[in-house]
């Protein structure tokens, strides 16, 4: 069984939430309900919590107010939110679970079951409070995402993006190519990651390539556009991304010039 708390300020959002619970997730025991961060704060000293369904938005304090004793439970954090997109994309960026409301039975489903599995994981590695301490640190910066987190054998990586060259779709799979010449396969569609990783900075020149602009060498029209990086690696531009390409690796130039 899951020990688990429910933490919201809305009361329609809490019973609907634990209603869903009790009815399709027979592995979760919910042993208290909090509407402010202060009091998910007591529930979280009485008891032993396996998982915290931790809602952003409230009044007051928000929810990543708790993060700091989440970790020191080693709790497992889902979101429950509809929140603002930056902070959806710092969540994404450190593969964190969250749900957006009104929540869906398959994804509760699916969140309660990776998160049986990141329980079982946190008795043995220490990564997913590392990745609610990298959360907490964009949140509170606010100038982007500086590192991302990995899904990596059967723990989590986390990457500083600038150490990202490039990736490479492969099936289903996103390859990260890194400066340090390591490669890490992640079991995510290129998609995920062009949607998470900075825009003024990552641009996909390929249905099947996303580059890092700062590791660009050279482009050429050879044998149709290609960009040569760093590494030492050719990476096809497609022509319908050609323009975008162009227009990006421009802003990239000029904003490194001005500095």
């Amino acid at each position: 069984m899951l020990n688990a708390i429910i933490v919201d300020d809305e009361e329609f959002a809490r019973s609907s939430l634990y209603f869903l619970l009790q009815e399709n997730c027979e592995n979760v025991n919910i042993l208290g309900i909090a509407k402010s961060v202060n009091e998910a704060r007591n529930l979280l000293a009485q008891h032993a919590i396996d998982l915290i369904f931790l809602d952003i938005a409230m009044p007051g304090e928000n929810g990543f107010g708790l993060i700091p004793q989440a970790q020191d439970a080693n709790a497992t954090v889902i979101f429950t939110t509809a929140y603002d997109q930056y902070a959806l994309k710092a969540i994404k960026a450190n593969a964190l679970d969250y749900l957006l409301k009104p929540i869906d039975i398959d994804e509760l489903k699916e969140a309660v079951s990776k998160a049986d599995r990141y329980v079982k994981l946190n008795k043995s590695e220490n990564n997913r409070n590392e990745s609610l301490k990298n959360l907490a640190s964009d949140l509170t910066d606010k100038t982007g995402i500086k590192k991302i987190t990995l899904p990596s054998g059967q723990g989590y990586r986390l990457v500083d993006i600038d150490d990202i060259i490039h990736i490479a779709a492969d099936s289903n799979y996103s390859v990260f190519h890194l400066l340090n010449l390591e490669k890490i396969a992640v079991s995510k569609i290129l998609k995920d990651y062009e949607e998470i990783l900075p825009e003024n900075t990552f641009v996909r020149v390929h249905k099947s390539s996303i580059v890092n602009l700062k590791y660009i060498k050279e482009y050429n029209s050879k044998n149709g556009l290609q960009v040569i990086l760093d590494n030492g690696e050719t990476i096809n531009v497609s022509r319908r991304r050609a323009s975008d390409f162009f227009e990006k690796i421009k802003a990239y130039t000029n904003f490194k010039g001005d500095k």
